[in-house]
């Protein structure tokens, strides 16, 4: 019996050893928890900049900025997996923000085109518009020819203001540039120009939204279909995951219901697809 005394001790070296490895499984696995929570903290909040004068597309409303853009652009972050914070600049600084890389993405009707691609990376397009032409009701222009030797109102730096370089020459002095569309729209109604040229939901929604002022708006084939993309910064890696996010609420509906809460008709996504 006396030389059997070391089993009891053995046995328990045995359970505190077990012990010690149920410890150090349960860290283990804490170690591993913490490491996916670090994961998903990776997914961080974008910073999203802006130029809220455009409605429908971005505007101000009690100080928040809304729009069909800033639902668009939510929805496809969530997608992909991050949340946004977005902030108005304004228009010119908003190119100044992605190119110093202090945003991570830019939503505000930018068209994509060769020039800006230089400088800048963009998302696959999401969205289809082409410039129309704003003028007082009764006015005898009817079609974009019928602008030259007027005074025409845009929105500097858009390709309202590039339509109307091409149609009159760059910086010809009947071209009146402005910050924004809405400065833009107040100088014809003040006179101060016979019309506006912009893309066309701006026009439309202002001339809808705004009866009593008596505007009418101008189609004219002159003028190319453009599409919008998300802006980046150049070599950005967001946009490849962006790309696949568009794609994935563009084929489950996502995005057909988000355009008809703003526009009340059905997109035609199979344009947007074939641009890319």
């Amino acid at each position: 019996m006396k030389k059997k005394k070391w089993l009891p001790m053995l046995s328990l070296m045995f359970v505190f050893a077990l012990f010690l490895t149920a410890c150090g499984s349960s860290s283990s696995q804490e170690s591993s928890g913490e490491a996916e929570t670090e994961e998903k903290e990776e997914k961080k909040t974008l910073r999203v900049v802006t130029d809220a004068a455009y409605a429908p597309m971005e505007y101000q409303d009690k100080g928040e900025v809304v729009g069909f853009d800033i639902d668009f652009v939510k929805a496809v972050a969530k997608e992909a997996g991050y949340e946004v914070k977005v902030d108005h600049v304004g228009w010119d600084p908003i190119f100044v923000e992605i190119e110093g890389e202090r945003a991570d993405l830019a939503v505000s009707s930018i068209t994509i085109n060769d020039e800006r691609k230089q400088s800048y990376d963009f998302s696959v397009p999401y969205f289809q518009s082409t410039n129309k032409i704003l003028t007082p009701e009764g006015s005898d222009i009817k079609s974009a020819e019928d602008l030259k030797g007027k005074k025409v109102a845009v929105q500097n730096g858009t390709t309202g203001q590039a339509a109307m370089d091409a149609l009159l020459g760059k910086n010809h002095k009947d071209i009146k540039k402005f910050e924004d569309n809405n400065l833009a729209i107040m100088e014809m109604e003040s006179g101060g120009a016979a019309a506006v040229v912009a893309d066309n939901v701006v026009v439309e929604e202002y001339a809808k939204n705004n009866p009593d002022k008596k505007l009418t708006v101008i189609e004219d084939a002159d003028f190319d279909s453009e599409f919008y993309g998300l802006l980046f910064p150049k070599g950005s890696d967001l946009p490849e995951e962006f790309n696949k996010a568009i794609n994935s609420i563009l084929d489950d509906g996502t995005y057909t219901e988000i355009y008809k809460k703003w526009f009340g008709t059905e997109p035609n996504i199979d344009v947007l697809k074939e641009q890319q």
